[in-house]
């Protein structure tokens, strides 16, 4: 795909590839081609490097034939990936969804790249109606709050909601692009969501964001530490069976990354068409930011590792799973 490619166009080979995706075809049904690659993703703003890799000709150059498969979760993706339907997620991909797959599928996936956020990076936030009275989170008791859909989502808005003093919450989940009308409409009081979602409904004049970073304060402790709630990966199977092919698509995933990071504000053009962001509106969208597989530290890997503990010590992982296994090494 070139940058020229149109939104509708877009739209159009997004919506075929994601429908074959979801119908379970078989890894080799979906690509004739056997160096076809097929990644998953989870249309929020953090998945801009699979975003600009593909319309900005990054994977064309590499000689790759590279394609995203839109799903409506992160779970799905996961699903996908176990399956063999795809052969790796773009950032985004909420990383819980990922760790549990790994517990169902061992040595599934290895992470490339990860989003992390917080109150400067934003990306996931708390969002109200426009002319809602609420001023903070702890006001939502008795209220119905949203969130996006798969385990991470609901988990993550559940402990927050405690850690302001609400507990035994009923999370109502949802796919992200309904959030700002089921807002706008009174049917949710408050949503736990990720850009462009609150950016979106604040142009719209629909919503106002409530807190942004809210995982890094309430999860992890420290509003500026950063949460790695999103990763890129490949699955094993891909790096083990074509070798050549999954290193050179790496190589092509990390440049992408480069072009996001050196061009902020032409990379949100890149969001129109894999998000629910109008193109008219991409220029105030935040974006996260991004580690490659070699950026690390090792204070990095302590956080992150503290993410999956949360989830181990509450039992949705039957198992702890240790995060520096999972990055990739070249």
């Amino acid at each position: 795909m070139t940058q020229n490619f149109s939104s509708s166009r877009r739209r159009i080979v997004q919506a075929g590839v994601a429908s074959a995706a979801l119908l379970g075809l078989t890894r080799k049904s979906l690509a004739a081609d056997d160096n076809k690659i097929l990644i998953g993703y989870w249309p929020i703003a953090s998945g801009l490097p699979l975003y600009v890799g593909l319309e900005r000709g990054i994977f064309k150059e590499a000689g790759l034939q590279v394609e995203g498969a839109k799903f409506a979760s992160a779970q799905q993706v996961a699903e996908a990936m176990i399956a063999g339907r795809v052969q790796g997620s773009a950032n985004g991909t909420a990383s819980a969804a990922l760790a549990l797959a790994e517990i169902t599928s061992p040595n599934l996936f290895k992470i490339i790249c990860s989003n992390p956020s917080n109150h400067k990076l934003v990306l996931d936030e708390f969002v109200v109606p426009k002319d809602s009275p609420l001023k903070k989170i702890s006001e939502l008791a008795g209220k119905k709050v949203g969130s996006g859909p798969g385990i991470q989502n609901v988990t993550l808005a559940k402990i927050m909601l405690e850690k302001n003093g609400i507990t035994g919450a009923q999370v109502v989940e949802l796919p992200i692009g309904q959030h700002v009308p089921a807002l706008a409409a009174g049917q949710l009081d408050a949503v736990y969501t990720l850009e462009p979602t609150g950016t979106a409904g604040r142009l719209k004049g629909l919503t106002r964001v409530l807190e942004t970073g809210v995982i890094s304060k309430y999860v992890l402790g420290n509003a500026d530490a950063p949460w790695f709630g999103g990763s890129a990966s490949v699955t094993t199977a891909f790096l083990k069976d074509k070798p050549d092919l999954a290193k050179r698509y790496i190589a092509a995933y990390a440049k992408a990354v480069e072009w996001v990071r050196k061009n902020p504000d032409e990379s949100r053009t890149h969001l129109d068409g894999f998000t629910a962001i109008d193109a008219s509106l991409v220029k105030e969208v935040p974006l996260s930011g991004f580690t490659l597989y070699n950026e690390f530290t090792a204070s990095d890997i302590d956080y992150f590792q503290k993410f999956f503990d949360v989830f181990s010590d509450r039992k949705i992982f039957s198992r702890v799973v240790p995060v520096k296994p999972l990055i990739y090494t070249a």
